[in-house]
């Protein structure tokens, strides 16, 4: 059977977004169908007109049951990362990956390589390269501690070539003789259709992305409870209450150090800075949410609605400090299995993820307004006290205008916040949000369609609905 190669697309902008998505449902059907039909004959088949589709019922299996063990490992293998010659900062770093979490974000990652890895021009050369580390036995080397004698210099307990002491010289020793690489597999034709890997494999680099994922998002949990001053954080004392304000500081600090450690490991220089815009734009987010939000001062004076600028800014902070990570995550796992250059799959997985982080915090928010601390696993109605104004209220705000200027003053005035939260009851507020998050959580899931069929991608699809439901 002859095959074909997908057409090269590049996504600029909204107008070509139509055309993408015909020319890429057309060719997921095509690649499923091809990988099911026997070979009848030798000429080629045109990718633009595919044979009549036969329906399949897809597969919807849990998420987290599907990649449990994977999971488990990633855990187990993530708290090498975090030693450090202070026992005290090893131990902050280390405070919240030993409470139980949901794990969204690596398991995002996961996912998204298992639906993509095979598809990527470039698979066979990163399938290649982890075999010869596993031939060569080193398998597990993402998973070792960071030992590299020529990068570490400094004292470390997970660092067993050098441990001498400070008080005495630090003494010249040769380098190490580079390993020679083998020499690379044949180059893919251009009539190579791409197709899963069979069975869905994950790549050492793409479990470590999903490693280093995670510890973006804890070094964010640390640092946000600290300024948000919360006093607990999945139902147990956050680490500031635990540990203080600066040493949870630190702990954040240090683990995005050991992130840029791991991330160099990974040997991607656009997956490096990607994961680095990420760590940009958290801060950027943040910045957002602290400074007092103004129309006068961010140059909206004389806009046509206030309420309405307002939402663009709530937005813009969601995506910074939420979606990001998981849009630009996903985005850096399929690079890694092999997406080149105009190739769509890395697109799928950037859209996907937006949406459905902007989905996820949409539904945070609301939970915010109407849940408890027992359900959350931290103070409930934290936001309006911090004096942010949320989804709920500034959808509020649009059917009442008094609550204009209680989030104009961050409801600082006594009574603000209870006033607050009795507008937001007598509105659509909580409603309108919900339903915001729907429609964000059905793009990611109407965008999984351009991949072909496999328990990874019933799984992302299961996941859209969860988010918004919040059943794990």
């Amino acid at each position: 059977m002859r095959r074909w190669s997908a057409p090269k697309v590049r996504v600029s902008g909204p107008s070509q977004t139509y055309a993408v998505t015909r020319v890429c449902r057309k060719y997921s059907v095509h690649a499923q169908q091809q990988r099911s039909l026997p070979n009848q004959h030798d000429e080629p088949t045109n990718p633009l007109h595919p044979p009549p589709n036969v329906h399949h019922s897809p597969s919807r299996p849990d998420p987290y049951k599907l990649l449990g063990p994977q999971l488990q490992h990633l855990r187990e293998t993530l708290l090498n990362l975090l030693g450090s010659a202070h026992p005290g900062l090893s131990e902050i770093a280390k405070y919240y990956f030993l409470h139980p979490s949901k794990q969204l974000r690596p398991l995002l990652v996961l996912l998204f390589s298992q639906a993509t890895n095979g598809l990527g021009g470039g698979w066979p050369l990163k399938q290649w390269a982890a075999e010869c580390e596993g031939a060569g036995g080193r398998t597990e080397e993402l998973d070792r501690p960071l030992t590299r004698a020529d990068v570490l210099n400094d004292f470390n307990p997970n660092m067993p070539d050098h441990t001498a002491s400070f008080q005495t010289s630090f003494s010249l020793r040769p380098p190490r003789p580079p390993r020679q690489p083998p020499l690379p597999p044949p180059a893919a034709t251009s009539n190579d259709i791409p197709v899963l890997s069979s069975p869905l494999s994950l790549l050492p680099t793409q479990v470590r992305l999903a490693q280093i994922v995670e510890m973006i998002h804890v070094a964010s949990l640390l640092h946000d409870d600290v300024i948000d001053k919360s006093p607990l954080r999945r139902g147990v004392p956050s680490a500031p209450a635990a540990f203080g304000n600066k040493l949870s500081v630190l702990a954040g600090d240090f683990l995005l150090g050991r992130t840029s450690a791991a991330l160099s490991r990974l040997g991607d220089h656009e997956v490096v800075e990607l994961i680095a815009s990420v760590i940009a734009n958290l801060v950027e987010g943040e910045i957002l949410q602290l400074k007092s939000v103004h129309g006068e001062e961010l140059g909206l004076k004389g806009a046509p609605s206030a309420s309405q600028d307002y939402f663009n800014i709530y937005l813009q902070k969601t995506y910074m400090k939420t979606a990001s990570l998981m849009a630009k995550g996903v985005r850096a796992a399929v690079v890694l299995g092999g997406c080149r250059e105009g190739e769509v799959w890395k697109e799928v997985a950037y859209a996907y993820g937006r949406n459905l982080g902007i989905a996820f915090q949409l539904v945070d928010d609301i939970l915010d307004c109407e849940s408890g601390e027992a359900a959350l696993g931290k103070p409930g109605g934290a936001d309006l006290k911090l004096g942010l104004a949320t989804g709920p209220a500034l959808f509020a705000w649009e059917e009442h205008p008094e609550m204009g200027p209680l989030i104009k003053r961050k409801f600082a005035q006594e009574g603000d916040v209870e006033l607050a939260r009795d507008l937001v009851r007598r509105s659509s507020g909580v409603a309108r949000t919900r339903n915001l998050a729907q429609r964000h959580a059905e793009k990611a899931r109407e965008v999984l369609a351009m991949l072909p069929d496999s328990d990874a991608k019933g799984a992302l699809e299961v996941l859209t609905e969860r988010v918004v439901e919040r059943t794990w």
